[in-house]
């Protein structure tokens, strides 16, 4: 049997990007800790991925996370990072149990157009109620880490340096829960639902269990993409944003808990380098290097990892 490797490289990668956090410069650390946001996002999808299953809605609950961190400063004051990730992730994950219920029933096409559906509500919900900024949304206050609040110059490396920390759980913890018999349902339910119902596990309820998982760490990444940037508005939670997901999903690949942080910052990085090229056609640049990885790498890019493993 092959020896994990992965909970090793995870802190590996941790280490050293806290290390060298200290020395990068401020633009640098926030395309990480958005990178971050976003690949905690699509460690939901990926799950759902393996099950064969394609949500185009999952801005739902990167906005839902985010609103919740929103409004918990606004209303309460609150600006402890933890806490408003922990809010975030309670409130998606909530949502995401009850509207379960619902998307579990439904495969392929349909469960990827209801779950947009839903979004969509959500979207033209906000714009809809000016108490929450209507298309303008609202700032969420300036971070602080158990009530205290850390220079200027250490704001930025100090949110990075929690989203590292949260990531590093997060995908730990969903390697760990890919190797449960649970977990494992993913490639059964893909291949051949009904011999899953005959084996005696059911299919429905393990697509409800990933559902709520990938609610609550979409929640936890629309939190810290909040806290990050400052920021929150409808946008969040419009197509066009589960549409960057499911793109960042397919660059990235499914065959590790890591692929999806790579494929976050690989986009970030290819979104900023093309937007300061060409403001204009930077998502044309975007759409041909994702027709490069589907021709030459249809597994995403973590293939070039488990490649060069096989060799």
């Amino acid at each position: 049997m092959s020896r994990d490797r992965t909970p090793r490289t995870l802190a590996l990668i941790l280490l050293a990007l806290l290390v060298s956090g200290q020395f990068l410069p401020q633009w640098t650390l926030f395309l990480v800790t958005v990178a971050l946001a976003k690949g905690l996002v699509v460690l939901g999808l990926m799950i759902l991925l393996r099950c064969g299953l394609v949500s185009f809605g999952q801005a739902l609950y990167y906005c839902i996370g985010a609103y919740a961190a929103g409004m918990l400063g606004r209303l309460f004051g609150a600006s402890d990072v933890f806490t408003l990730m922990l809010a975030g992730m309670a409130a998606a994950g909530l949502v995401g149990f009850v509207l379960g219920f619902l998307l579990a029933r439904y495969r392929s096409i349909f469960f990827g157009l209801l779950s947009l559906a839903v979004s969509m509500i959500l979207y033209g919900l906000l714009v809809k109620t000016e108490a929450l900024g209507s298309t303008d949304g609202f700032h969420v206050l300036p971070s602080t880490l158990f009530g205290l609040r850390p220079a200027d110059a250490w704001v930025r490396y100090t949110v990075l340096a929690v989203a590292l920390l949260v990531a590093f759980i997060a995908a730990l913890l969903v390697h760990r829960y890919l190797g449960t018999p649970l977990g494992r349902l993913a490639s059964a339910i893909k291949d051949n639902e009904i011999r899953v119902e005959y084996m005696g596990a059911s299919a429905r309820h393990a697509i409800h269990v990933k559902y709520v998982i990938a609610a609550a760490l979409a929640g936890l990444g629309g939190a810290l993409a909040a806290t990050t940037v400052g920021h929150i508005d409808p946008e969040m939670a419009y197509w066009t944003t589960s549409g960057e997901f499911i793109f960042i999903t397919i660059l990235a690949g499914t065959g590790n808990v890591i692929a999806p942080f790579l494929g976050a910052l690989v986009f970030g990085v290819i979104q900023t380098v093309a937007f300061g090229i060409s403001p204009n056609t930077w998502q044309m640049v975007l759409g041909g290097s994702l027709l490069v990885v589907i021709v030459f790498l249809p597994n995403g890019l973590w293939s070039l990892f488990r490649g060069r493993k096989a060799a």
